[in-house]
């Protein structure tokens, strides 16, 4: 149900803003965390050698099947954020979509992104946040309960901040649709991978 449920904001909204962020990723080896069914696989490049990861077998297996019939390659895992089962500075480029809203502790996840990520690597996030409207965000803290509910996201996470909070540096962030959608280009902080520890 997860692709019919979005067909309407993907074809809208959402492929332009997956375009962009892919054009903002650098080349070389790059964590897509968050891969679900393959929306991304499209907007990868050859300069990318993409690794992705789900924590649902299922969406997993609807973008290995989307692989296969567009060749696109990508190395696929079931692996959670919050503990990736990847060595230190392993990336270039770690990259997501609409998946912080639902990682239960997304500052420890984020900062998972960054000790797998190189000296000089790049965190490019697209997320829905909460808006910068104080009435706006009031109203949607209280309907947060709605959507965690029915499929876990939560609609008032400030991911911006959680960024700065996981220690990243040169943190960007561009706004979409009133400030409910961002764009977040940030860098791996000099040493980030002795500072932080991998959680088995």
């Amino acid at each position: 149900m997860y692709d019919a449920l979005e067909w309407v904001t993907e074809v809208v909204f959402f492929r332009r803003w997956r375009r962009e962020l892919w054009e903002r990723v650098p080349a070389g080896r790059v964590l897509e965390v968050g891969v679900g069914t393959g929306k991304n696989l499209a907007y990868h490049r050859d300069e990318h050698q993409v690794v992705g990861i789900d924590l649902s077998p299922g969406m997993l297996s609807r973008a290995r099947r989307r692989a296969e019939q567009s060749g696109a390659t990508v190395e696929l895992h079931e692996a959670d954020v919050q503990a990736l089962p990847f060595d230190d500075e392993s990336f270039d480029a770690v990259v997501a979509s609409f998946v912080f809203c639902s990682v239960p502790d997304p500052v420890r996840g984020l900062r998972e992104a960054q000790r797998v990520l190189k000296p000089g690597g790049k965190l490019v996030l697209l997320e829905h946040v909460i808006s910068p409207n104080p009435v706006l965000a009031a109203f949607m803290r209280w309907l947060d309960f709605l959507p965690v509910n029915i499929w876990g996201a939560h609609i008032d996470r400030d991911t911006a901040e959680n960024v700065h909070t996981a220690g990243f540096r040169d943190v960007e962030v561009q706004h979409r649709v009133s400030g409910v959608v961002i764009l977040v280009e940030a860098s791996r902080s000099p040493g980030s991978a002795r500072e932080t520890h991998r959680i088995d």
